[in-house]
């Protein structure tokens, strides 16, 4: 019996680790499927240019082609060579694109029409759209078999709009390689030599990310220069605030440490350095935090975690972590300084950030239950589709 084909198409798979979805599907739809994902030669991401991350043994899942304005996210298209691996017979489409982005809008033209497509999307507010994105937006939902909700807060925002509510979906979140990102003694060793401290200093507080307004970087400097429990802090990341973030670890000298873009494959590392990561988000008129991939991964590194109430942060800490309002400067100063003073509730939490990583954001849980809703699209079993 012949094999069903699969054609997966993202940007982010020009980082190996993003691959985790695809060779989920790979081995979710082993004895049925043939699998192919299709990243671009180079992109150029939030905080650092990126070639496409290759390895021997995804050479037959894996295929390149050429991306162009790829530092403009909404703008970026595929090259032309995409129309053409578009049209080789797929039986389902999965495209990890916006809808509302140029490419989204040309993978959605260039497919055959009697091809099921299913996107995925992140917005959790929903936006009016300036012309063309709006239109494009439209398109490719009118185009779409199917859409996954990459939260809970998208399903809210998105599932009774025009559109979107005639189409099936589920809610599935980002997922989370939990043999990379793991509790390590050796990799917090290592990162801590890197940093030049000890590991008998005080607890180490940290933040991954972009340093732009909205994601809090403001709110942990102050939230830092109220608490009186000793503390040192390690900030991954750049941005927009970079300099701002540099004048106020000159202030505190020894205490600060700023690590500038690094690969993702390096994340785990620093990740393993923290005692606590803070995850301060701040909603704007524009945005509200989509998911806080680094709450998963720090969850899956055994690292205690605080975020605060913004959009899926508390959807995504559960349980496993201290949830804080957005705007309560004291209770940020109060709730952190408890994390500090406790080992013991640091390690508490550690341990059900762990368990949680792995019972709810595993790749492996995730790529099943993406590829399972992706085929029920593909054989048009759209009305039984859970969501």
């Amino acid at each position: 019996m012949r094999k069903r084909r699969l054609l997966t198409i993202s940007h982010s798979y020009v980082v190996s680790l993003n691959r985790r979805l695809a060779t989920e599907f790979v081995r979710a739809g082993a004895e049925r499927w043939e699998v192919t994902a299709l990243a671009p030669h180079h992109f150029h991401g939030e905080l650092r240019s990126i070639a496409l991350e290759t390895s021997a043994e995804e050479s037959r899942l894996l295929r390149a082609v050429p991306a162009y304005f790829t530092s403009r996210p909404h703008l970026f298209l595929y090259g032309p060579s995409l129309v053409a691996a578009l049209r080789e017979g797929w039986d389902c489409v999965h495209m990890w694109e916006e809808p509302y982005v140029a490419a989204g809008a040309q993978i959605a033209a260039a497919m055959p029409r009697q091809t099921p497509l299913v996107f995925a999307t992140y917005q959790n507010i929903r936006k009016r759209y300036p012309p063309p994105f709006a239109q494009l937006e439209r398109f490719v939902v009118r185009r779409a078999s199917a859409w996954i909700a990459g939260a809970q807060t998208v399903a809210s925002a998105l599932g009774n709009s025009p559109g979107y509510r005639s189409r099936p979906f589920s809610t599935i979140p980002l997922g989370v390689d939990t043999a990379r990102f793991r509790v390590d003694a050796s990799m917090r060793a290592e990162a801590l030599s890197r940093l030049g401290w000890s590991d008998r200093g005080p607890p180490v507080v940290g933040y991954l990310g972009r340093l732009v307004p909205e994601k809090g970087v403001l709110l942990l400097m102050s939230t830092l220069d109220a608490t009186q429990t000793a503390w040192r802090a390690l900030v991954v990341g750049g941005g927009p605030l970079d300099a701002v973030v540099r004048s106020w670890a000159a202030r505190h000298g020894d205490r600060v440490r700023l690590v500038p873009a690094v690969r993702h494959d390096e994340v785990p590392l620093y990740l393993n350095a923290m005692d606590v990561l803070t995850a301060p988000s701040q909603t704007s008129v524009r945005w509200r935090e989509q998911l806080g991939r680094m709450i998963i991964e720090a969850f899956a590194c055994g690292v205690a975690v605080i975020g605060s109430d913004s959009g899926e942060v508390p959807f995504t800490i559960g349980d496993a972590g201290v949830v804080v309002g957005e705007q309560d400067h004291q209770a940020w100063v109060e709730s952190l300084g408890s994390l500090l003073e406790d080992a013991t509730l640091r390690s508490t939490l550690g341990a059900a950030g762990r368990a949680r990583a792995i019972e709810e954001f595993d790749w492996r849980i995730v790529g099943a239950k993406t590829f399972d809703f992706v085929a029920r699209a593909a054989s048009r079993d759209l009305e039984t589709a859970a969501k």
